[in-house]
């Protein structure tokens, strides 16, 4: 029995995003919690700390480094 699949077509220029768009920041400050979410790993002490390092170190370009 044939299955119905979605017509399908490779990446278009017109869809695609544009990189300004696809930084997180808002101008709102940036987090630890941000961080250690962005990087995906889970909220706890150790990971906190570790984000909080991260923050101090590069600033709130930290989760621009993480995001694709």
């Amino acid at each position: 029995m044939p299955t119905s699949q979605p017509e399908t077509s490779g990446p278009s220029e017109e869809r695609a995003t544009p990189d300004d768009l696809l930084h997180a920041r808002t101008g709102t400050e940036v987090s630890p919690e941000d961080i250690v979410l962005a990087s995906g790993k889970d909220i706890t002490p150790r990971n906190l700390e570790w984000a909080k390092r991260k923050l101090e170190a590069e600033g709130p370009s930290a989760l621009d480094k993480l995001l694709p």
